[in-house]
């Protein structure tokens, strides 16, 4: 695994996001809105990681927001739901994700199916069984091969999703790397969840239509993510990726707006962390 390290490894972006969730911890103060150390130790970056220019504590705060006030949104769902009942989780896309290793009496109620390439699932089991946390009954790593079109919802099946129970399906993150088509197909096969079945998504409005003041950052994060050969394809408006939603076949879809999820999470807070309004945005809908 070694030779094949450049492969093998999560790609910059799941690490970015492991690091900023630490470094909410270490320069921002309470109360925290999520508390995660555990992506931080699984990525194990070099000691001068808090250096690099995008973790900048001032230059990198709404963005840093953004992606706290999504996790918290969708880890309080999961908990909300779980209390009902709900006895799956399925997070595409799910990189550094560390919710079964923080919530472990949440994530016992639990199978919890994290999805993503093969390379970073072997990696990420390594990492968990040498830092100690091992590999729960609860917790499945389904490994799926997107560029060689391997299908993701039979693999997900295979590794033991029963589509006639219902789950709560997570991706963030995800939807500005793929086609609208793409999209629409990933929303309309989460549909054929059993009813009672939850699926949140972030999304990315149209550059122009952000806040001014983050326009600058969200042109430098597409700019880094053509270069590194991952372009952000897609953007939608909340009322585009309702149609969606619907179209697909929900029975109830709703936007969460950045600006919600401030009010939500960082109402009082004197240190200016927020995320920006009309970045990153949420849907959430229901079959």
């Amino acid at each position: 695994m070694t030779a094949d390290k450049p492969t093998t490894a999560p790609d910059s972006t799941a690490v970015r996001v492991a690091l900023w969730r630490a470094l909410h911890l270490e320069v921002d103060p309470p109360p925290h809105v999520i508390e995660d150390e555990v992506g931080l130790r699984l990525a194990a970056p070099d000691e001068g990681w808090r250096r690099r220019p995008d973790m900048d504590p001032q230059g990198t705060r709404p963005f840093r927001a953004s992606i706290l006030a999504r996790a918290r949104f969708i880890e309080d769902l999961v908990t909300e739901q779980t209390s009902r009942g709900i006895g799956q989780y399925v997070i595409l896309g799910a990189g550094l994700d560390s919710f079964a290793q923080r919530q472990p009496a949440i994530a016992s109620r639990l199978t919890i199916f994290e999805v993503d390439r093969p390379g970073p699932q072997a990696w990420k089991r390594r990492r968990l069984i040498e830092l100690g946390f091992g590999m729960p009954a609860s917790l499945r790593l389904v490994p799926v091969d997107f560029e060689a079109g391997e299908d993701w919802w039979r693999k997900l099946t295979a590794a033991g999703l029963d589509a006639g129970r219902p789950a709560v399906v997570a991706s963030t993150g995800v939807s500005m790397y793929l086609t609208k088509e793409a999209v629409a197909a990933t929303l309309r096969q989460v549909a054929t969840l059993a009813p009672g079945s939850t699926f949140v998504m972030s999304f990315l409005l149209p550059i122009e239509l952000a806040d001014p003041d983050a326009r600058p950052g969200l042109q430098m994060a597409e700019k880094g993510a053509r270069a590194s050969g991952t372009p952000f394809i897609s953007f939608f408006t909340p009322a585009e990726m309702l149609a969606l939603a619907r179209d697909a076949g929900f029975k109830e879809a709703r936007h969460v707006s950045a600006a919600a999820l401030a009010e939500r999470y960082f109402a009082g807070r004197t240190d200016g962390l927020r995320p920006p309004h009309n970045a990153e945005e949420l849907l959430v809908a229901t079959t």
